[in-house]
């Protein structure tokens, strides 16, 4: 199964989580998957999140980059395609609840077949570092839904700054029953 990969650069402006949600809304839906499936509404709030906190924590620009099942014929470029290639060998991974959110091992290489990946690179060193929001708190969740939502998710050293990633695949149960009605009161805010 071919991988496309599309990019955008999101400024520094804290407005500009919402223009990355529309564009990825566009892509999703320009791979096959719709927008009403429960994988897209999960990928979305994961984007808001890893989009979000690296323009708050940074004060800077940030690069959102998706990796997603391909549906266009091999050698053919969708708009914003930057590469049909998976992501890069070598990134630290994969890590998720059972590591915390820590670098982990080395990542073995091309996302598989029907997972989509997020990465968010942005300019500072700092690693993501998850905070323990208490009941009243308007902030500090966003790696906890990273981490409950996401089949996998990690971090790596990226020249002087990171970038954030995570993986959900097609399928899993992970996101499958996040927005079923039985779970409503479980997602209200």
């Amino acid at each position: 199964m071919q991988v496309l990969q599309v990019q955008i650069e999101v400024g520094a402006d804290p407005s500009e989580v919402g223009r990355a949600r529309r564009w990825a809304r566009s892509r999703l839906a320009g791979c096959g998957i719709g927008l009403d499936e429960p994988l897209a509404e999960t990928l979305i709030l994961l984007i808001s999140e890893l989009v979000t906190n690296a323009v708050v924590h940074t004060g800077c620009p940030a690069v959102l980059r998706m990796l997603l099942p391909g549906t266009a014929s091999p050698g053919a470029a969708s708009p914003g395609a930057v590469s049909p290639d998976a992501a890069s060998p070598g990134a630290v991974g994969p890590v998720g609840p059972a590591t915390g959110g820590r670098p982990g091992t080395v990542w073995p290489g091309p996302v598989q077949s029907g997972t989509v990946r997020v990465e968010v690179a942005d300019i500072s060193a700092r690693p993501p570092t998850r905070r323990w929001a208490e009941g009243g708190d308007t902030g500090g969740r966003g790696l906890e839904l990273v981490d409950g939502l996401a089949d996998r998710w990690g971090w790596q050293r990226e020249g002087a700054g990171k970038r954030v990633w995570c993986e959900v695949d097609r399928g899993g149960q992970c996101w499958s029953s996040a927005f079923e009605p039985q779970h409503a009161a479980t997602n209200r805010a």
